[in-house]
């Protein structure tokens, strides 16, 4: 019977196999809920005794409850796995790992909660990955937005504003523009919007049929920050950083260095920040534990 000690530990082993690799294959025959898509990269491993969350950079959560007789298992592609096939509840490949869970009884999805961008509490923006946008409407949304305290980053987040943009996104373009994430969108100039809007059409019309993103061609990965912790900024040299941001808690990544327009007075996340220089050895520290809270 997996304890919650057990869970823990395959989180950690599914956290060095998934975080920050782009999903090449996902099979789930009994979820009938929201599912997430080829392409999309994996975000979070979160355990909470025998609950086990993956979390894609969409916001889709995958929570599985293990009880007496569900297991998750990491493979290699090809391997040969070590329940029958029959029992698999959900399969999820990468380039280089499959992570198959059997036999659980609780296998469910939904989005990360936040009733601002739920579809019946809030009207959808317009949609970014459309070729003939209403711009004006967009800087409007977030121009407007109540409340004007709230940090930059969140309000990207808010499909209420616009559509399209996830948490790849909002990273490279914050990065793009070097604004600060917990700068407040309510100090930002209309100028300032209109280039955070028409930046993010650009970048995701640009990657609408590609399985990579690609948001910053001249770095290495195609990516400036997300997922780059620890490596040195390509703008400035800093080391770009990781910790978790807003009401959803979701995972961002920025550069201290050089992301420092509308900085505010107050800049402390809600984590501790994690400067550990990305490790792809299966042993590699930082995807063996969860980021600490702060002290």
């Amino acid at each position: 019977m997996p304890e919650g000690d057990t869970i823990y530990r395959a989180a950690a082993a599914l956290r060095t196999a998934l975080i920050g690799k782009k999903m090449t294959r996902f099979e789930a025959p009994r979820i009938t809920g929201v599912l997430p898509r080829v392409g999309q990269t994996i975000e979070e491993v979160r355990s909470r005794g025998k609950h086990l969350e993956i979390v894609w950079d969409d916001g889709i959560v995958l929570h599985t409850h293990m009880r007496m007789t569900g297991s998750w298992h990491v493979y290699r592609p090809g391997e040969r796995w070590r329940k029958p096939p029959r029992r698999a509840r959900v399969v999820i490949g990468t380039a280089d790992w499959e992570a198959v869970c059997f036999s659980a009884p609780i296998v469910e999805t939904y989005r990360d909660f936040d009733p601002r961008r739920h579809p019946i509490l809030g009207s959808l923006g317009p949609d970014l990955c459309q070729p003939d946008v209403d711009f004006d409407e967009c800087v409007r949304r977030m121009m407007s937005y109540d409340p004007a305290e709230t940090s930059v980053a969140e309000v990207l987040l808010d499909q209420r504003v616009m559509c399209g943009v996830g948490n790849v996104y909002r990273c490279e373009l914050l990065w793009a523009t070097e604004l600060h994430p917990w700068a407040k969108v309510g100090d930002l100039s209309r100028d300032e919007c209109r280039d955070l809007v028409d930046l993010a059409h650009e970048m995701l019309r640009a990657n609408v049929s590609r399985t990579a993103r690609i948001t910053a061609p001249s770095v290495d990965g195609g990516l400036a920050v997300y997922g780059r912790q620890g490596k040195k900024c390509a703008r400035c040299g800093e080391l770009v950083r990781v910790t978790h941001h807003g009401e959803a808690n979701r995972v961002l990544y920025w550069c201290s260095g050089c992301q420092t327009v509308h900085t505010p007075s107050v800049t402390a996340p809600r984590r501790l920040i994690d400067d550990t220089p990305t490790d792809q050895h299966p042993a590699a520290r930082v995807f063996a534990e969860p980021l600490d809270d702060a002290s």
